[in-house]
């Protein structure tokens, strides 16, 4: 499967899992393909075809990531458990982070669960993530880390990469 569909199963899936504030346009996505610090991990089923993706950025000082969804027509069989937990193994090891919505609903607060089952832990710092589309508004969320808490100083260096580095915005 070359890169290009690979992306096209990737971004249906995105779509169908993520509100339309949490993902770039179609085009703004696929242009971080271009990005060396950008890449996809997906799992297949036997048809080889992704039913399953994580979308991680790799910097010198820690992993970000920015994005997993599962199909839903398989979601709750340990998919999503399984590609986390090979990101976090990979080399070499070195703190993770992501982005949560606050936990204000069933569905957030499971999505937390869910993270702190495989060792993340819910920052209390106050985020925000900038506008992933044009006209967007920003979107109040939590910053969860792996292998623990981060320092105050280490939550305003991770921000800073992610500000400069994954949105390409000042830190205001």
């Amino acid at each position: 499967m070359s890169q290009l569909e690979q992306f096209e199963r990737v971004y249906e899936i995105m779509s169908a899992s993520f509100p339309v504030t949490e993902y770039r346009t179609k085009s703004g996505q696929e242009k971080l393909l271009d990005r060396s610090e950008y890449r996809l991990l997906t799992e297949r089923d036997e048809e080889e075809r992704i039913i399953a993706f994580l979308a991680v950025w790799e910097f010198p000082a820690l992993r970000f990531i920015e994005h997993l969804a599962v199909d839903p027509s398989v979601r709750g069989g340990g998919v999503g458990n399984k590609l986390v937990r090979k990101c976090l193994e990979e080399q070499p090891v070195k703190p993770t982070i992501l982005e949560v919505e606050l936990p204000e609903d069933e569905s957030s607060a499971r999505r937390i669960s869910f993270y702190e089952r495989l060792g993340f832990r819910l920052n209390e710092y106050s985020y925000v993530q900038p506008p992933l589309r044009e006209g967007g508004d920003p979107l109040p969320l939590k910053i969860m880390s792996y292998p623990q808490l981060l320092t105050e100083q280490e939550f305003l260096a991770c921000r800073a990469i992610l500000y400069s580095e994954v949105y390409r915005v000042s830190e205001s």
